[in-house]
């Protein structure tokens, strides 16, 4: 017999990656539905009872919720966009935590993956920042002002056909391309890593033998490794997020280019 008629699977990509609707909900309401609520829900538990009734000895909730706003204003609010930093911390706060809600499900049992490895996901919220990007921008500077900052660089007039155009790709096609992009490909590959080591690891013991049973152990403990590692992925990618959006809005409330 043949050893791929002695495993089981593997599964498909599409089961993997892509869900049906759940029985009875319609054919909108899927796993990454579920997800997506669960992920605000928690946000709104999060702030609405741990700031509720604020303490001067903070309880648990309300010092995790004081330290993730705390973090967000100082290293990004202040430290990023300056002066009028805090006019956006409540914004890139909420980002920022649901980020890391939507990255966790990655490597929580039962979900075990991100609704992040799905493109439409990041270009959301990559839209929802650019939006405020622009309007931001033109609020603060003028139309004329705002977008002449971001498309004529100090250079001779004989350069400026060549750097207009780039100036416009870079600063308004590429940047939420890009800002989504990178959010999706790294929760994409996280988990298509996880998939290959625990897949992989079930599969080798499946076929049997000795030396693919020795392989087997080898490629799960490198499954929990990993599991970890994507631990500080989910956190490090929303917080670039929030970064790349933070210098977004310096540079729409810059006064010159």
């Amino acid at each position: 017999m043949a050893v791929a008629d002695k495993v089981p699977w593997p599964p498909t990509v599409d089961e993997q990656f892509f869900f049906e609707p759940v029985v009875g909900t319609g054919p909108w309401v899927t796993k990454f539905t579920i997800m997506l609520w669960i992920a605000i829900a928690a946000l709104i538990v999060l702030f609405a009872v741990a700031l509720r009734r604020p303490r001067v000895v903070p309880t648990k909730g309300q010092w995790i919720a004081e330290s993730v706003l705390s973090f967000v204003r100082k290293g990004i609010g202040q430290e990023i966009i300056g002066g009028q930093g805090d006019r956006f911390v409540p914004y890139l706060t909420v980002l920022f935590c649901f980020i890391v809600f939507m990255n966790l499900f990655g490597i929580i049992p039962f979900a075990q993956i991100s609704p992040m490895t799905h493109i439409a996901f990041p270009v959301v919220l990559a839209v929802i920042s650019y939006v405020m990007y622009i309007y931001v921008g033109i609020r603060e500077q003028g139309p004329g002002k705002f977008f002449r900052n971001h498309l004529i660089l100090p250079a001779p007039w004989t350069m400026q056909p060549l750097l207009i155009p780039i100036e416009f790709f870079q600063n308004f096609v590429f940047r939420p391309v890009t800002l989504a992009v990178r959010l999706f490909a790294n929760m994409f590959a996280g988990h298509l890593i996880l998939l290959v080591f625990t897949l992989g690891g079930f599969t080798l013991i499946n076929i049997g033998s000795a030396l693919t049973v020795g392989a087997s152990v080898v490629s799960l403990a490198l499954a929990v490794l990993m599991t970890l590692f994507e631990f500080f992925v989910a956190i490090l990618q929303a917080y670039v997020f929030v970064l790349l959006t933070g210098s977004w809005l310096r540079g729409a409330l810059a006064e010159e280019h």
